[in-house]
């Protein structure tokens, strides 16, 4: 295996996926791609005070977090696994199945129980689960 890409947005399942792939890439001798995906908001009006973010300052923001998320989690350069990150506009599922092509597996964190009892697995990652081309695991939190 030589490259892993994991999905991050600062959830309890993305930090749990997180961490599962940052110990399956030291297992393997493998790359870490984490990535975030970023949407510019669609709004029908203009805000009442002030004006919108640019999209570089909502990549910005992304990455921020997403460094944040990583930080936390204890993801260090010096941990033996080659790491890069990746902060791109789109949809979650458009950005992870476009970061994961070319890749060995794609990791991704769960919604776990949310509104509906039933649905154990976010949209994101089911959709990444049905249309990804590389094998996914869908990680879900303690």
């Amino acid at each position: 295996m030589e490259k892993i890409v994991v999905g991050v947005d600062g959830s309890a399942g993305s930090r749990a996926a997180l961490r599962w792939a940052w110990d399956e890439a030291k297992v393997h001798g493998a790359a870490l791609e984490i990535v975030t995906a970023w949407q510019y908001p669609i709004t029908t009006a203009l805000p009442a005070f002030g004006s919108m973010p640019t999209p570089d300052d909502l990549q910005g923001e992304a990455r921020t977090e997403m460094l944040a998320v990583v930080a936390d989690e204890g993801i260090t350069a010096d941990g033996g696994v080659d790491v890069t990150t990746l902060v791109a506009e789109g949809t979650a599922t458009q950005v992870l199945l476009d970061a994961a092509a070319g890749a060995d597996l794609l990791v991704v964190g769960s919604r776990g129980h949310g509104g509906f009892t039933g649905l154990l697995v976010g949209s994101v990652s089911q959709q990444c689960v049905s249309h990804c081309s590389v094998p996914v695991v869908v990680v879900h939190p303690r």
